[in-house]
């Protein structure tokens, strides 16, 4: 049985793009940057990259999420591809089918953080420690209205997945007020989408702050 230790530091919270119109999204992440509550950020832009030209309108894009998240000494890494990452000098998380973990490790910098999605596998999350991952994300933890079909992990294998010793992401569904439910676990980072991103712009900032309250009573198993 895992026991929540009293010192167990809050997660940082860790924010994706959504698929939202260019020059809105733009505005919606510097809204949540500002803040200074977001410590990483995943670019994933799928519908740009289906576009014509996707992957020459994904890097444009990119490239001015990068310096916006620089400006606000944010973390940030790519979804899927190593060889983008690598232009644009960030980190790249990798889903099972997309990329080996050694090749980022080859075109990345050492400081470049490198994320694995594991799902809800112990195993997976053990390969990634094994391979060099900076951090194993498990999910979805919750439904969630970006991957409606993504199978819904227990709390043992979540559990279970922040004993193997890398830095583990809980991801699904998330919301400020249902993350209470993981109090205690010694997770790293908080992903969120939907639950920020598909807010107004005006409305931003003052979720954010929502979050940093939630995370702030992490300490307390709920």
């Amino acid at each position: 049985m895992f026991q929540a230790s009293a010192m167990t530091p809050a997660p940082k919270l860790y924010l994706l793009t959504n698929d939202d119109e260019f020059a809105l999204l733009y505005a919606k992440l510097e809204a949540a940057l500002a803040t200074g509550l977001v410590a990483l950020l995943q670019i994933r832009r799928k519908k740009t990259l289906q576009s014509a030209n996707g992957k020459e309108k994904l890097y444009e894009e990119a490239r001015q999420i990068v310096s916006l998240a620089r400006a606000y000494n944010v973390d940030v890494v790519m979804n899927d591809d190593i060889a983008l990452a690598k232009k644009l000098g960030i980190g790249v998380h990798l889903g099972q089918q997309d990329g080996a973990i050694d090749d980022a490790k080859r075109y990345l910098t050492a400081e470049q953080i490198i994320g694995r999605t594991c799902h809800g596998d112990v195993a997976l999350v053990k390969q990634a420690k094994e391979d060099g991952a900076s951090y194993a994300a498990m999910g979805a933890v919750f439904a969630s209205n970006t991957k409606p079909n993504a199978h819904v992990i227990s709390r043992q294998q979540l559990i279970e997945g922040c004993q193997q010793g890398i830095d583990i992401c809980v991801i699904g569904g998330l919301t400020a007020e249902n993350i209470t439910e993981l109090a205690g676990l010694p997770i790293t980072y908080v992903a969120v989408v939907g639950d920020i991103m598909d807010l107004p712009v005006e409305k931003i900032a003052a979720r954010c702050q929502q979050w940093q309250q939630a995370l702030s009573r992490w300490q307390t198993p709920a």
